[in-house]
């Protein structure tokens, strides 16, 4: 698979939040509303798309990765580069996770330059925490909030 980054635009931000994951995935699932489009439209967010211009996923940069209730638990206390991402749910569980993850670990250690990386993730799924070992993350931090139980994880260069 060849992936490409693009700006996204207002049809890639309607379809990722009309995209729909099966159980326990469906935390994930999120609905189209103004508010979720403003957020994928406001320049953090890219997408990644294939040679055939098939959207593939999506990840972002800095406060969009991260989960607010984190705050609370100082758990973004220190300079690192928020990363966050998302499939889509028809590639999931398909053995495309390690390409794509790496390609967006890739692009970031290259436009940020010795800055870690940080990301995010519920504890529940533990096939993304697995994959994001095997790319060199390791646990950071760990928080509750109302809607779950989160690690934080980084990646130092």
């Amino acid at each position: 698979m060849e992936l490409h980054i693009e700006k996204i635009n207002r049809e890639m931000a309607s379809d990722i939040l009309s995209w729909a994951y099966e159980k326990p995935y469906d935390f994930y699932n999120n609905e189209v509303t103004d508010e979720g489009l403003e957020e994928l439209l406001d320049g953090s967010y890219y997408a990644l798309v294939d040679e055939s211009k098939e959207l593939i996923g999506f990840f972002c940069i800095g406060k969009g990765a991260q989960v607010p209730a984190g705050n609370r638990f100082g758990v973004y206390a220190d300079d690192f580069v928020d990363m966050g991402l998302g499939m889509n749910p028809n590639l999931v569980g398909k053995g495309n996770g390690f390409e794509f993850c790496s390609y967006i670990v890739k692009y970031i250690e290259q436009h940020y330059n010795g800055i870690p990386i940080r990301l995010t993730v519920a504890t529940f799924n533990q096939r993304a925490i697995h994959l994001y070992e095997k790319l060199g993350f390791v646990l950071a931090g760990e928080f509750s909030s109302d809607i779950g139980e989160f690690i934080t994880m980084i990646k130092k260069v």
